[in-house]
């Protein structure tokens, strides 16, 4: 059979996974070229870390743009933005987990009770789990979609933890927490305003 023709979303699609996959790219040229700082397992779990809360972030952007921008088609990429979410997500745990810790059980369990950023770390990353899995079509169908959607709200409890992980994290330069908090709430707001007036519209609709 023929291939068919990229469409103009397909290649948007191509286009984001080269950029979604560029700091991958980057970090990999800095180890190859030994500049991963003089402390790089620190790096690596920072840099992992970073990019993944941008990723929670473009995720949670989608849907607002996609109606402020009047552009539909946005919503073909946001499955594609969480899973990258996901992606450094796990880079970022398996840096700590394998590469820091070594798989010491004894060792994770002591850093779990000292210090409580890492519990908000790991809640921010169980709730990335559910969703990477229940992305595909067929998990859609079979959970139908309002079940489907309210279990992709755990996007939501993901933000708000990983932004409190890297707060409690950070000794003392809070901007970037902040900024982080920043884009968070207001994504988070605009989605409780939407729902405020489609609520109040339906009840105009159907007074009891």
């Amino acid at each position: 059979m023929p291939r068919k023709p990229w469409t103009r979303v397909t290649w948007f699609k191509a286009a984001v996974w080269l950029l979604s996959l560029s700091p991958v790219f980057w970090l990999a040229w800095r180890a190859w070229n030994q500049d991963l700082t003089a402390n790089p397992i620190e790096y690596i779990t920072h840099f992992t870390g970073d990019w993944t809360i941008r990723f929670v972030v473009f995720t949670l952007a989608v849907t607002p743009l996609r109606k402020l921008l009047k552009q539909p088609d946005l919503i073909k990429f946001r499955r594609l933005i969480g899973l990258f979410a996901f992606f450094y997500g796990t880079l970022h745990f398996l840096t700590w987990f394998a590469v820091d810790k070594f798989f010491d059980v004894h060792e994770i369990l002591a850093d779990f009770v000292k210090r409580r950023f890492i519990t908000m770390g790991l809640i921010a990353f169980l709730s990335l789990i559910p969703l990477a899995v229940t992305s595909t079509k067929g998990w859609i169908r079979r959970m139908g979609g309002k079940r489907w959607q309210k279990l992709h709200r755990l996007i939501y409890v993901t933000g708000i933890a990983a932004v409190i992980h890297y707060y409690w994290l950070v000794k003392s330069d809070i901007r970037l927490p902040l900024l982080y908090a920043t884009l968070i709430g207001l994504l988070l707001g605009y989605r409780v305003i939407v729902y405020s007036r489609t609520f109040s519209a339906s009840s105009l609709k159907n007074p009891r």
